[in-house]
Protein backbone atom coordinates (compact mmCIF):
# COMPACT_ATOMS: atom_id res chain seq x y z
CA UNK A 1 0.00 0.00 0.00
CA UNK A 2 0.66 3.46 -0.33
CA UNK A 3 0.19 6.53 1.83
CA UNK A 4 -0.71 9.92 0.98
CA UNK A 5 -0.06 12.42 4.30
CA UNK A 6 1.38 15.32 4.86
CA UNK A 7 4.63 14.23 5.55
CA UNK A 8 5.10 12.13 2.53
CA UNK A 9 3.54 15.11 -0.22
CA UNK A 10 6.74 16.76 -1.29
CA UNK A 11 8.04 13.45 -2.74
CA UNK A 12 5.21 12.44 -4.04
CA UNK A 13 3.90 15.09 -6.34
CA UNK A 14 4.78 18.87 -4.98
CA UNK A 15 1.24 19.61 -5.69
CA UNK A 16 0.07 17.75 -3.56
CA UNK A 17 1.26 19.98 -0.28
CA UNK A 18 -1.71 21.87 -0.46
CA UNK A 19 -4.16 19.31 0.00
CA UNK A 20 -4.61 17.22 3.35
CA UNK A 21 -4.50 13.74 2.26
CA UNK A 22 -4.44 11.46 5.27
CA UNK A 23 -6.00 8.38 3.83
CA UNK A 24 -4.56 5.28 2.85
CA UNK A 25 -5.01 3.59 -0.19
CA UNK A 26 -3.73 0.67 -1.46
CA UNK A 27 -2.40 -0.48 -4.66
CA UNK A 28 -4.51 -2.15 -7.19
CA UNK A 29 -3.48 -5.80 -6.78
CA UNK A 30 -3.39 -7.69 -10.63
CA UNK A 31 -4.98 -10.90 -10.45
CA UNK A 32 -4.55 -13.32 -13.05
CA UNK A 33 -8.03 -15.25 -14.55
CA UNK A 34 -7.41 -18.61 -15.16
CA UNK A 35 -10.38 -20.32 -17.22
CA UNK A 36 -11.15 -23.11 -19.64
CA UNK A 37 -12.00 -19.63 -22.17
CA UNK A 38 -8.44 -18.16 -21.85
CA UNK A 39 -6.53 -21.13 -22.33
CA UNK A 40 -8.46 -22.28 -25.29
CA UNK A 41 -8.25 -18.95 -26.72
CA UNK A 42 -3.96 -18.86 -25.17
CA UNK A 43 -4.29 -15.32 -23.95
CA UNK A 44 -3.00 -14.04 -20.29
CA UNK A 45 -5.51 -12.64 -18.84
CA UNK A 46 -5.32 -10.03 -15.54
CA UNK A 47 -7.60 -7.93 -13.89
CA UNK A 48 -6.47 -4.43 -12.27
CA UNK A 49 -8.51 -4.23 -9.13
CA UNK A 50 -9.21 -0.70 -8.64
CA UNK A 51 -12.36 -1.08 -6.75
CA UNK A 52 -9.91 -2.77 -3.83
CA UNK A 53 -7.85 0.72 -3.51
CA UNK A 54 -10.13 2.42 -0.67
CA UNK A 55 -13.69 1.46 0.28
CA UNK A 56 -15.20 4.17 -0.50
CA UNK A 57 -13.31 6.36 -3.04
CA UNK A 58 -12.02 4.08 -5.22
CA UNK A 59 -12.11 2.78 -8.67
CA UNK A 60 -11.74 4.97 -11.65
CA UNK A 61 -13.94 7.75 -9.80
CA UNK A 62 -10.56 8.47 -7.48
CA UNK A 63 -8.47 9.55 -10.31
CA UNK A 64 -11.40 11.39 -12.14
CA UNK A 65 -11.89 13.33 -8.47
CA UNK A 66 -7.82 13.81 -7.84
CA UNK A 67 -6.52 16.68 -9.38
CA UNK A 68 -10.25 18.43 -9.53
CA UNK A 69 -10.03 18.44 -5.74
CA UNK A 70 -6.23 19.38 -5.80
CA UNK A 71 -7.68 22.59 -7.83
CA UNK A 72 -10.18 23.21 -5.46
CA UNK A 73 -8.16 23.59 -2.69
CA UNK A 74 -5.26 25.01 -4.29
CA UNK A 75 -8.03 28.01 -5.40
CA UNK A 76 -9.10 28.13 -1.67
CA UNK A 77 -12.50 27.10 -2.57
CA UNK A 78 -14.26 25.17 0.51
CA UNK A 79 -17.42 23.13 -1.52
CA UNK A 80 -17.70 21.40 -4.62
CA UNK A 81 -20.60 21.23 -6.76
CA UNK A 82 -20.98 18.37 -9.20
CA UNK A 83 -23.80 16.15 -10.96
CA UNK A 84 -25.25 13.19 -11.32
CA UNK A 85 -27.96 10.75 -11.10
CA UNK A 86 -30.07 8.69 -8.64
CA UNK A 87 -27.46 5.93 -8.72
CA UNK A 88 -24.05 7.64 -9.53
CA UNK A 89 -20.92 6.45 -8.56
CA UNK A 90 -19.69 9.83 -9.13
CA UNK A 91 -21.76 11.31 -6.65
CA UNK A 92 -21.04 8.53 -4.09
CA UNK A 93 -17.74 8.89 -4.34
CA UNK A 94 -17.78 13.18 -4.26
CA UNK A 95 -20.01 12.94 -1.24
CA UNK A 96 -17.51 11.20 0.62
CA UNK A 97 -14.06 12.20 -0.70
CA UNK A 98 -15.32 15.81 0.22
CA UNK A 99 -16.20 14.92 3.97
CA UNK A 100 -12.55 13.12 3.92
CA UNK A 101 -10.73 15.78 2.80
CA UNK A 102 -12.49 18.49 4.14
CA UNK A 103 -14.67 20.44 1.47
CA UNK A 104 -18.57 20.99 2.03
CA UNK A 105 -20.27 18.97 -1.08
CA UNK A 106 -23.14 19.85 -3.02
CA UNK A 107 -25.22 17.29 -5.64
CA UNK A 108 -27.26 18.45 -8.25
CA UNK A 109 -29.37 15.58 -8.98
CA UNK A 110 -31.45 14.51 -12.11
CA UNK A 111 -35.09 14.25 -11.81
CA UNK A 112 -37.66 14.80 -8.66
CA UNK A 113 -36.87 13.68 -5.28
CA UNK A 114 -38.14 10.38 -4.27
CA UNK A 115 -38.28 9.09 -0.43
CA UNK A 116 -37.57 7.11 1.27
CA UNK A 117 -33.84 7.62 -0.55
CA UNK A 118 -32.45 4.86 -2.03
CA UNK A 119 -28.84 3.85 -0.95
CA UNK A 120 -26.52 5.89 -2.71
CA UNK A 121 -28.20 9.03 -2.01
CA UNK A 122 -28.97 8.58 1.71
CA UNK A 123 -25.00 7.44 1.69
CA UNK A 124 -24.45 10.75 0.12
CA UNK A 125 -26.47 13.00 2.70
CA UNK A 126 -24.46 10.77 5.60
CA UNK A 127 -21.39 12.25 4.11
CA UNK A 128 -22.81 15.58 4.21
CA UNK A 129 -24.12 16.22 0.85
CA UNK A 130 -26.34 18.84 0.55
CA UNK A 131 -28.60 16.96 -2.53
CA UNK A 132 -30.47 19.98 -5.25
CA UNK A 133 -32.98 18.22 -7.64
CA UNK A 134 -33.24 19.34 -10.96
CA UNK A 135 -35.76 18.83 -13.50
CA UNK A 136 -34.16 16.84 -16.46
CA UNK A 137 -34.81 19.97 -19.17
CA UNK A 138 -32.55 21.71 -16.68
CA UNK A 139 -30.31 19.10 -16.40
CA UNK A 140 -29.82 18.57 -19.93
CA UNK A 141 -28.28 22.96 -19.36
CA UNK A 142 -25.31 21.10 -17.11
CA UNK A 143 -22.56 22.08 -19.03
CA UNK A 144 -23.69 25.14 -20.37
CA UNK A 145 -22.14 28.67 -19.65
CA UNK A 146 -26.25 30.15 -18.49
CA UNK A 147 -26.18 27.34 -16.29
CA UNK A 148 -22.57 27.67 -14.33
CA UNK A 149 -23.16 31.15 -14.14
CA UNK A 150 -26.94 30.37 -12.33
CA UNK A 151 -25.18 28.04 -10.43
CA UNK A 152 -22.48 30.84 -8.95
CA UNK A 153 -25.39 33.39 -8.15
CA UNK A 154 -27.51 30.84 -6.50
CA UNK A 155 -24.94 28.88 -4.14
CA UNK A 156 -22.04 31.36 -4.27
CA UNK A 157 -18.79 30.54 -4.30
CA UNK A 158 -18.33 26.75 -5.76
CA UNK A 159 -15.72 24.68 -7.33
CA UNK A 160 -17.70 22.59 -10.29
CA UNK A 161 -16.78 19.34 -10.85
CA UNK A 162 -19.10 18.08 -13.89
CA UNK A 163 -20.76 14.42 -14.28
CA UNK A 164 -18.63 11.81 -13.64
CA UNK A 165 -15.26 13.88 -13.24
CA UNK A 166 -15.71 14.26 -17.02
CA UNK A 167 -12.77 17.08 -17.70
CA UNK A 168 -9.11 17.50 -18.26
CA UNK A 169 -8.27 17.19 -14.48
CA UNK A 170 -9.93 13.61 -15.00
CA UNK A 171 -8.27 13.07 -17.92
CA UNK A 172 -5.38 13.92 -16.23
CA UNK A 173 -5.74 11.63 -13.43
CA UNK A 174 -6.58 8.27 -15.73
CA UNK A 175 -3.03 9.14 -16.98
CA UNK A 176 -1.62 7.77 -13.61
CA UNK A 177 -4.03 4.11 -13.49
CA UNK A 178 -1.66 2.31 -16.13
CA UNK A 179 1.64 3.52 -14.45
CA UNK A 180 3.61 1.80 -16.83
CA UNK A 181 2.55 -1.43 -16.81
CA UNK A 182 4.15 -2.56 -19.97
CA UNK A 183 3.84 -6.51 -19.59
CA UNK A 184 0.87 -6.21 -21.22
CA UNK A 185 -0.68 -5.66 -25.16
CA UNK A 186 -4.38 -4.56 -24.59
CA UNK A 187 -5.86 -2.50 -21.75
CA UNK A 188 -9.46 -2.98 -21.93
CA UNK A 189 -11.75 -0.60 -19.93
CA UNK A 190 -15.82 0.13 -19.56
CA UNK A 191 -16.43 3.78 -21.35
CA UNK A 192 -19.25 6.06 -20.12
CA UNK A 193 -17.70 9.57 -20.68
CA UNK A 194 -15.12 8.25 -22.52
CA UNK A 195 -12.25 10.19 -19.34
CA UNK A 196 -10.96 6.93 -18.84
CA UNK A 197 -10.10 5.95 -22.04
CA UNK A 198 -8.56 9.06 -23.15
CA UNK A 199 -6.34 9.10 -19.69
CA UNK A 200 -5.13 5.59 -20.52
CA UNK A 201 -4.70 6.03 -24.47
CA UNK A 202 -2.32 8.81 -23.10
CA UNK A 203 -0.40 6.55 -20.79
CA UNK A 204 0.49 3.57 -22.80
CA UNK A 205 3.37 2.53 -24.53
CA UNK A 206 4.08 2.21 -28.14
CA UNK A 207 2.59 -1.24 -29.29
CA UNK A 208 0.11 -1.55 -26.73
CA UNK A 209 -3.60 -0.84 -27.22
CA UNK A 210 -6.46 0.32 -25.17
CA UNK A 211 -10.03 -1.43 -25.89
CA UNK A 212 -13.49 0.64 -24.66
CA UNK A 213 -16.48 -1.56 -23.90
CA UNK A 214 -19.46 1.57 -24.18
CA UNK A 215 -22.09 0.75 -21.91
CA UNK A 216 -24.53 3.18 -23.80
CA UNK A 217 -26.49 2.28 -26.60
CA UNK A 218 -25.34 3.24 -29.99
CA UNK A 219 -21.99 4.11 -28.35
CA UNK A 220 -19.82 4.89 -31.43
CA UNK A 221 -19.95 8.78 -30.87
CA UNK A 222 -17.80 8.56 -27.87
CA UNK A 223 -15.02 8.11 -30.45
CA UNK A 224 -15.69 11.69 -31.27
CA UNK A 225 -15.97 13.03 -27.88
CA UNK A 226 -12.37 10.52 -27.33
CA UNK A 227 -10.73 12.60 -29.78
CA UNK A 228 -11.80 15.70 -28.52
CA UNK A 229 -10.47 15.20 -24.64
CA UNK A 230 -6.99 13.89 -26.45
CA UNK A 231 -6.69 16.61 -29.08
CA UNK A 232 -7.59 19.49 -25.93
CA UNK A 233 -5.75 17.58 -23.46
CA UNK A 234 -2.42 17.50 -25.67
CA UNK A 235 -2.97 21.31 -26.59
CA UNK A 236 -3.33 22.43 -22.70
CA UNK A 237 0.01 21.89 -21.51
CA UNK A 238 -1.10 19.18 -18.77
CA UNK A 239 1.87 16.70 -18.26
CA UNK A 240 1.32 13.84 -20.31
CA UNK A 241 3.26 10.75 -20.03
CA UNK A 242 3.43 10.94 -23.75
CA UNK A 243 3.43 13.38 -26.71
CA UNK A 244 0.46 11.29 -28.76
CA UNK A 245 -2.22 8.67 -27.25
CA UNK A 246 -1.42 5.40 -28.34
CA UNK A 247 -3.80 3.36 -30.56
CA UNK A 248 -7.73 2.93 -29.33
CA UNK A 249 -10.63 1.32 -30.30
CA UNK A 250 -14.74 1.20 -29.47
CA UNK A 251 -16.38 -2.46 -29.13
CA UNK A 252 -19.66 -1.15 -29.30
CA UNK A 253 -21.77 -4.63 -29.09
CA UNK A 254 -22.18 -5.13 -25.60
CA UNK A 255 -24.14 -2.37 -24.20
CA UNK A 256 -27.33 -4.93 -23.11
CA UNK A 257 -29.84 -2.40 -23.98
CA UNK A 258 -28.61 0.57 -22.68
CA UNK A 259 -26.72 2.34 -19.75
CA UNK A 260 -27.79 0.79 -16.51
CA UNK A 261 -29.96 -1.73 -18.06
CA UNK A 262 -29.38 -5.41 -17.36
CA UNK A 263 -31.14 -8.89 -18.23
CA UNK A 264 -30.64 -12.12 -17.42
CA UNK A 265 -27.91 -13.29 -19.57
CA UNK A 266 -25.87 -10.60 -17.61
CA UNK A 267 -26.53 -10.90 -14.33
CA UNK A 268 -25.92 -14.85 -14.37
CA UNK A 269 -22.43 -14.21 -15.90
CA UNK A 270 -21.60 -11.91 -12.98
CA UNK A 271 -23.02 -14.09 -10.40
CA UNK A 272 -20.71 -17.12 -12.11
CA UNK A 273 -17.47 -15.15 -12.54
CA UNK A 274 -17.90 -14.22 -9.33
CA UNK A 275 -18.13 -17.83 -7.99
CA UNK A 276 -14.98 -18.89 -10.24
CA UNK A 277 -12.75 -15.77 -9.34
CA UNK A 278 -14.32 -14.16 -6.71
CA UNK A 279 -14.50 -10.76 -8.85
CA UNK A 280 -17.69 -8.93 -7.89
CA UNK A 281 -18.91 -6.80 -10.94
CA UNK A 282 -20.47 -4.11 -11.06
CA UNK A 283 -23.80 -4.14 -13.45
CA UNK A 284 -23.70 -0.83 -15.06
CA UNK A 285 -19.85 -0.91 -16.17
CA UNK A 286 -17.33 -3.78 -15.55
CA UNK A 287 -19.90 -6.79 -15.98
CA UNK A 288 -20.72 -5.80 -20.03
CA UNK A 289 -16.94 -4.95 -20.26
CA UNK A 290 -15.93 -8.72 -18.83
CA UNK A 291 -18.65 -10.16 -20.60
CA UNK A 292 -17.44 -8.73 -23.40
CA UNK A 293 -14.10 -9.46 -23.42
CA UNK A 294 -14.83 -13.21 -22.41
CA UNK A 295 -16.83 -13.22 -25.79
CA UNK A 296 -14.28 -11.77 -27.87
CA UNK A 297 -11.95 -14.70 -26.39
CA UNK A 298 -14.29 -17.12 -27.47
CA UNK A 299 -14.30 -15.74 -30.57
CA UNK A 300 -10.48 -15.59 -31.13
CA UNK A 301 -10.18 -12.00 -31.59
CA UNK A 302 -7.44 -11.47 -29.93
CA UNK A 303 -4.30 -13.33 -30.60
CA UNK A 304 -2.28 -16.24 -29.03
CA UNK A 305 0.24 -15.19 -26.62
CA UNK A 306 -1.67 -11.63 -25.89
CA UNK A 307 -1.71 -10.74 -22.19
CA UNK A 308 -5.12 -8.90 -21.31
CA UNK A 309 -5.37 -6.35 -18.77
CA UNK A 310 -9.11 -5.78 -17.36
CA UNK A 311 -9.37 -2.46 -15.55
CA UNK A 312 -12.10 -3.21 -12.69
CA UNK A 313 -12.67 0.54 -11.88
CA UNK A 314 -15.10 -0.16 -9.04
CA UNK A 315 -19.05 1.19 -8.78
CA UNK A 316 -19.72 -2.00 -6.85
CA UNK A 317 -22.25 0.42 -4.89
CA UNK A 318 -24.74 1.31 -7.60
CA UNK A 319 -25.22 -3.33 -7.45
CA UNK A 320 -27.63 -2.41 -5.22
CA UNK A 321 -29.97 0.16 -6.61
CA UNK A 322 -29.53 -1.87 -10.27
CA UNK A 323 -31.27 -5.20 -8.16
CA UNK A 324 -34.27 -2.65 -7.21
CA UNK A 325 -35.21 -1.85 -10.15
CA UNK A 326 -35.00 -5.12 -12.08
CA UNK A 327 -36.16 -7.32 -9.54
CA UNK A 328 -39.19 -4.40 -9.62
CA UNK A 329 -39.61 -4.32 -12.99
Amino acid sequence: MFIINNECEKNANNKLKSLRMSLIFFLPPIQKINSEITRRAGVDLYVLRLDLMHPLVNGNKWFKLKYNLLEAKQKNFTRLLTFGGAYSNHIYATAAAGNLFGFRTIGLIRGEERLPLNPTLSFAVQQGMQLVYLNREMYRQRNTAALEEYLQQHFGEVFIIPEGGSNLNGVRGCTEIIADMMAFDHICVACGTATTLAGIALSLHEGQRAIAFPVLKNGAFLAQEIENLLTNYLASGLPSPYSSPASWELVCDYYFGGYAKVNDELLLFSQQFKEEHDVPLDYVYTAKMFYGVMDLLKQGFFRKGNSLLLVHTGGLQGNIGVEERYLRG
